[in-house]
C-alpha cells in the first residue's frame, strides 16, 4: 500500500499567513502539521508516500525531502492548479500503478492514529473505506449518507440542505478501482473534480464503498479557530522538560517545555505551553495553550491561547490572546499620544471622566 498526501492547496482561510507560507507548514505545538500525517502514515507501517504538491511545492521539499526522517521513502507529484481531490488521484495516477493508497489530507489533523482503518481495509479489501465523523455544521463538509444497514448510499459536498451530520474526514482509503471513477466524473459547481462525485460513482456502479465512525479528535485546521483549538488539544500532551535557561526570577507552572537554547528570564510561564529554540522571554507572562516559535522574543508582554511563528517579536503589548502571528512579525506598543477632553458643560452639571 502507497500513500498519497495532497500539500498543494492555497490556504485562502489562513491567509495572510498564507500568502508566504505552505497552509501545511503552520506549526502546531512547533511542529508542522503536515508533519503529524507524515508520523501517522509512517506508524501505520508505509513508506512509499507521494506528496502532491503545488505553487509551495519548494516550500514542501525543503521541510520534507525525501522522507528519510520520518522512515519514508517521499516522491513528488506536481498538480499545476488546485482542481480537487479527484484530480489530485488524476495526476498521480502514474506514481499509484495498480497499488491499493491511502490518501491523506495534508492539512488534516487526526487523533489516534490510521492503523484501524487501515487494518481493516487490507483484511476487507473494499473499493472504498472512507472515514467519517459527526460535526455540528455538515454545510462545511463533504457529507455520507447511510442506510438502514449502515453502509454507505450517497456523499455530496459541502450541501446546502444536508442528509446527515457525517462528515467525511480527511483520509480515504482506494483500491485501484478509483482510478476509472476519478476518470468518468465531470467538474462540480466549484469547477473541481470532487472525490465525493467519484466515490458516489463507485456507489452507483455498485461497487463495494464501506466507511468507519471515528471517536478521536479530528480537525481540518483550514482557519485560525482550528489551528488554535489543535494546538490547544497537543500542547495538553506536552511533557515538561526544560533544556533553556531559565533564571531564578521565572516560574515555571505545570507542563511546560523550553527547549535548547531558549531563554526565560524575568517571566512566569503557565501550562500547558512551549518555549522554541532560541527564543527569549523576558519580564513576561506566557499563558496556558501558547507555542512560542524558535528565534522569537516576548519582552514586557501577556500572551495566552496563541501561535507565535518562528522569528516573530512581541515587545511592551500589554494583552495578547487567541492569536496565530506570522513568522518574522513585529508587534509593539502603539507610542503614547496627547489627549484632551473638550467640554461645554451648562450650569450646576456633573460630570464624570476616567482619565
Amino acid at each position: 500500500m502507497k500513500a498519497l498526501v495532497l500539500a498543494g492547496g492555497a490556504g485562502t482561510r489562513l491567509r495572510p499567513i498564507t500568502h508566504t507560507s505552505a497552509k501545511q507548514l503552520v506549526p502546531v505545538a512547533n511542529k508542522p502539521v503536515l508533519f503529524y500525517g507524515l508520523e501517522a502514515i509512517a506508524a501505520a507501517g508505509i513508506t512509499d508516500v507521494g506528496i502532491v504538491v503545488g505553487d509551495t511545492f519548494g516550500e514542501i521539499t525543503d521541510a520534507v525531502g525525501d522522507g528519510s526522517k520520518f522512515g519514508l521513502d517521499v516522491s513528488y507529484i506536481p498538480q499545476p492548479k488546485p482542481l480537487g481531490l479527484a484530480h489530485a488521484v488524476l495526476v498521480a495516477r502514474d506514481y499509484l500503478g495498480e497499488d491499493d493508497f491511502i490518501m491523506y489530507l495534508g492539512d488534516n489533523f487526526v487523533v489516534g492514529g490510521i492503523e484501524g482503518p487501515i487494518r481493516d481495509f487490507r483484511a476487507a479489501r473494499p473499493d472504498a473505506h472512507l472515514l467519517l465523523t459527526h460535526v455540528s455544521d455538515p454545510r462545511s463538509f463533504g457529507v455520507a449518507e447511510l442506510d438502514a444497514a449502515g453502509r454507505v448510499c450517497g456523499l455530496e459536498e459541502k450541501p446546502a440542505h444536508p442528509r446527515s451530520d457525517l462528515a467525511l474526514v480527511g483520509v480515504y482509503l482506494f483500491s485501484p478501482a478509483i482510478h476509472e471513477a476519478v476518470r468518468a466524473v465531470k467538474p462540480s459547481w466549484r469547477g473541481e473534480l470532487e472525490i465525493t462525485d467519484a466515490v458516489q460513482w463507485l456507489i452507483d456502479a455498485g461497487r463495494d464503498v464501506r466507511s468507519t465512525q471515528i471517536t478521536g479528535y479530528w480537525k481540518d485546521t483550514g482557519n485560525v479557530a482550528d489551528m488554535l483549538e489543535v494546538n490547544r488539544l497537543v500542547l495538553e500532551a506536552t511533557e515538561p522538560r526544560c533544556d533553556g535557561l531559565v533564571d531564578e526570577h521565572s516560574d515555571l507552572i505545570g507542563r511546560v517545555r523550553v527547549e535548547e537554547g531558549a531563554e526565560v528570564r524575568n517571566s512566569r510561564v503557565v501550562g500547558p505551553a512551549v518555549i522554541g529554540a532560541g527564543a527569549v522571554v523576558a519580564g513576561s507572562y506566557v499563558g496556558p495553550f501558547t507555542s512560542i516559535a524558535e528565534d522569537c522574543l516576548v519582552e514586557d508582554s501577556e500572551v495566552e491561547f496563541s501561535i507565535v511563528l518562528r522569528g516573530a517579536s512581541i515587545s511592551g503589548v500589554r494583552r495578547i490572546e487567541a492569536s496565530l502571528i506570522g513568522r518574522h512579525v513585529r508587534v509593539t506598543s502603539a507610542p503614547p499620544v496627547p489627549h484632551a477632553h473638550r467640554l461645554v458643560l451648562g450650569d450646576h452639571s456633573k460630570a464624570q471622566i476616567s482619565s
